[in-house]
């Protein structure tokens, strides 16, 4: 699960460069959701706007998927944010 955990962090992050230019501030959180699950959370005040095209991102949500947990992606208040939540019994 910790690189799931890592590459979900990575790509955000590389997203909210590649995406988001005027983002003065991105925040990653990594936090136990409830007892049995963690949750990753990054958010950034770009604007909310997406400049993507729609190509690529599946792999992410496919490998969420198959350790049982969730992921979104969309505006947020003044920004975007990417979250997951990954049971954290996964050992993949």
């Amino acid at each position: 699960m910790s690189a799931t955990i890592y590459r979900l962090v990575t790509e955000a992050l590389t997203n909210a460069r590649r995406h988001a230019p005027g983002a003065e501030r991105v925040e990653v959180e990594v936090a136990r959701a409830g007892g049995s699950a963690v949750r990753v959370r990054v958010t950034d005040d770009g604007g909310g706007r997406s400049e993507a095209s729609g190509r690529g991102g599946f792999g992410l949500a496919e490998r969420v998927s198959v350790l049982g947990g969730s992921l979104s992606a969309g505006p947020a208040p003044g920004g975007w944010r990417v979250e997951a939540v990954l049971p954290s019994g996964g050992t993949r």
